[in-house]
């Protein structure tokens, strides 16, 4: 499985940071409201059709608000993997890859073997485009692309107060059409929603109890579900923990947090990179060490723009740039090698590579993606200082950490400053449930989006949870392939049986084992 698990780690969350408040906790209590018979527009069944090999997709209606069952309903695009050994089938197993926002239905097209592998072929595997995502009933915030297209363009993360005034004044005019366009929507799009809209699912595929893999932001989903349903949850595996008290608390908490981690995996990259030579490192062996090569180059690109000839037009490498194109590699330690000799390029003048790899977040779908996640977030959680405040909060961002602060702040917290909605209708806690089964928490050790410290404080928010550590790199434990992962992930599913507390497991080998 480790020579395939790039297919999920391209599907699998871009944006790492996430969010909740809530309506009080007894508006959650007892059984999800079952629509009656005259309610036609919801779903009973899943119509299943044929979409490709061993999958199957379908469209299902839930209620817009459940709190009014019978009322407008929306649209989810649902998929599922048929199990591959069906002679053996234990139920459904339902996983979310986070975001939040990402594709469930894009990740069970291209990797749907290998999550069924994740099951031993005992499990169709099941996901969903959640409410207010790509092919569910989607925010908008334009009338068309055109528009969309005229909105974005140009646009990057700003680092200058000029760049800045400018992009605030773009995420007002955002939210607000964000608002005539969606505003209908926009108050139903919370995590409990969504943990609603999964029970119904649930319910539907005809599984008594809820088996569950929750991925990034689906660590999210998967603790507010159990901890409005414990009783329904035959066993759940959270792997890159998010801290569901920092996500809850507002936008700014949320972004603190999921930036905390960033900097220290991005010193183990450049440590690993001096240690690994120039064999293996394209930064190691020159005169002066990595650290000192990048901080150069960060320096050089906030005075001027690098060139970057070879890029498709040519363009220029700017600070806000250099961020950007670190965002994606810093994830996947398989691409620390290639990285490294993208920043040597550009240390030597050429930052055509990084500018690519920066450009593929700054197209009007990439925007869109961002403007999503937020959009599920601040529903989640609003902000607690409006967008006059963003010198100060946007430099404490910066201080926790230069390389990813004012990228998450920018793309997450500033849209929750603006926001039509702040949190109004969404789950608060408590967190600390207990399930009949043990929940399985897997925690990366150097994991730049969701920090480690959030996989201890959740197992032990949590009333029943053991935390399995993978002491590896990267966001989301198949990003650093581990044998030992992929053995308690399977046992854990399929039988039940959590590793012993305390286990910690090695990745199948180092970064920078391979030479760029």
């Amino acid at each position: 499985m480790p020579q395939r698990t790039g297919r999920l780690v391209a599907l699998a969350v871009l944006a790492a940071a996430v969010a909740a408040i809530a309506l009080p906790d007894t508006a959650f209590a007892g059984d999800v409201p079952r629509p009656s018979a005259t309610s036609s527009a919801v779903s009973r069944s899943i119509a299943w059709k044929a979409c490709g090999a061993r999958l199957e997709c379908a469209r299902v209606q839930v209620p817009l608000d459940w709190d009014r069952p019978l009322g407008r309903t929306i649209s989810l695009k649902v998929i599922r993997h048929l199990a591959s050994r069906p002679e053996q089938r234990r139920g459904s197993l339902f996983i979310n890859p986070g975001g939040p926002g990402d594709t469930g239905v894009g990740l069970v097209e291209g990797a749907g073997d290998d999550l069924d592998a994740w099951g031993g072929g005992r499990f169709d595997v099941v996901s969903w485009d959640p409410r207010g995502t790509n092919a569910s009933t989607q925010v908008r915030c334009f009338r068309n692309d055109e528009d969309a297209s005229r909105f974005w363009r140009g646009v990057s993360i700003p680092t200058s107060t000029a760049q800045e005034i400018a992009f605030r004044r773009k995420t007002a005019d955002l939210a607000r059409r964000c608002g005539d366009v969606s505003g209908w929507l926009l108050p139903h799009i919370t995590t409990a929603d969504t943990a609603r809209d999964l029970d119904y699912l649930r319910q539907l595929v005809g599984d008594r109890r809820l088996t569950y893999v929750g991925l990034s932001y689906g660590t999210y989903l998967g603790q507010t579900y159990a901890n409005l349903f414990p009783t329904r949850v035959r066993a759940m595996l959270l792997d890159g923990l998010v801290d569901p008290v920092a996500y809850s608390t507002s936008a700014e908490t949320r972004v603190a947090n999921s930036v905390s981690g960033a900097d220290e995996v991005f010193d183990r990259f450049l440590t690993l990179c001096q240690d690994a030579g120039p064999e293996h490192c394209s930064l190691a062996g020159r005169a002066q060490d990595p650290a000192s090569l990048v901080d150069g180059l960060v320096a050089r690109a906030q005075r001027a723009p690098v060139p970057a000839p070879s890029a498709t037009p040519p363009g220029s490498l700017d600070a806000g740039d250099l961020l950007l194109s670190q965002f994606e590699p810093l994830r996947n330690p398989d691409r620390w090698p290639q990285n490294a000799t993208d920043l040597q390029a550009a240390i030597d003048g050429d930052g055509s590579a990084l500018e690519m790899a920066a450009r593929a977040f700054r197209t009007p779908a990439g925007w869109q993606g961002a403007t999503t996640s937020a959009a599920i977030q601040c529903a989640d959680a609003g902000a607690r200082k409006d967008l006059r405040a963003w010198p100060r909060v946007i430099g404490r961002f910066d201080r926790i950490s230069w390389l990813q602060g004012r990228v998450n702040g920018w793309w997450l917290w500033a849209p929750c400053a603006a926001w039509p909605v702040r949190g109004q209708d969404s789950y608060r806690g408590p967190w600390n449930a207990s399930t009949a089964n043990p929940i399985l928490v897997i925690g990366t050790r150097f994991d730049p989006n969701t920090p480690y410290a959030n996989a201890v404080r959740s197992a032990r928010l949590l009333g029943n949870a053991v935390l399995l550590t993978l002491n590896g790199y990267g966001h989301l434990s198949f990003q650093d392939p581990s044998a030992c992962i992929d053995h308690a992930r399977v046992r854990y599913l399929v039988d039940l049986r959590a590793p012993p507390r305390g286990t910690v497991c090695q990745p199948d080998q180092p970064p920078f084992a391979t030479s760029s």
